[in-house]
């Protein structure tokens, strides 16, 4: 954690009454920001909150998020207990695509486009090593960011556990972490284990697809 950061939850300061949809300020408990080590080498990025992200306020908390903060703690990433509502983060920070929990409906473009600005910020401002779309829709997202191939050639199923060379950054897909069979959280473990364990920072920059 970097010495100069005073909170891991909303590190940036960023808006926590944000009233862009306002639809969606009618069904969200809070704003629910990006979260963890502001120096980190490895960014997380998800849909949305869910249930339990949206009563704690960090992403991936709670009952469902305790299967992402579970392979979090076999890196090394996670200090804390899976179950957490404010994990102890080390070079990991975790951010969703939108910010808000509409709790009938998945976030229309829209919403991803509104709430792009702080997605932008959260990367350009800790320029992680290696970014890791968690599920399709994050894996679309930035696969049309970061890449140059057409976002329809990603799978999140079929890309996970691999390592994609994106405009600037690696991307490391994964499959949503409550679909995940016991193979592929070891899968992803290895992988993820072999890229720490190399010279990751040496690839950042180069490109595939």
């Amino acid at each position: 954690m970097d010495a100069n950061q005073q909170t891991r939850a909303n590190p940036f300061g960023m808006d926590a009454e944000c009233e862009n949809c306002p639809e969606l300020c009618e069904t969200r408990q809070q704003v629910v920001h990006g979260y963890g080590d502001v120096g980190a080498d490895f960014l997380f990025v998800g849909e949305m909150p869910d249930e339990e992200a949206d009563r704690t306020g960090v992403p991936f908390t709670g009952e469902r998020g305790e299967a992402l903060q579970n392979i979090l703690g076999y890196l090394g990433l996670n200090n804390s207990l899976p179950s957490a509502d404010d994990p102890e983060l080390e070079n990991a920070f975790l951010t969703y695509l939108t910010r808000c929990r509409d709790p009938e409906r998945p976030p229309t473009d829209e919403e991803i486009r509104t709430c792009e600005p702080y997605l932008n910020a959260e990367i350009r401002m800790i320029n992680p090593e290696i970014l890791v779309p968690v599920g399709q829709r994050a894996l679309t997202e930035i696969a049309t960011e970061y890449t140059t191939a057409s976002a329809e050639e990603f799978d999140a199923s079929e890309d996970h556990a691999t390592t994609i060379r994106g405009r600037g950054f690696e991307i490391v897909p994964m499959r949503d972490p409550q679909a995940q069979s016991e193979a592929d959280r070891e899968a992803f473990v290895d992988h993820f284990q072999s890229l720490m364990a190399g010279d990751y920072r040496q690839t950042k920059g180069r490109r595939s697809r």
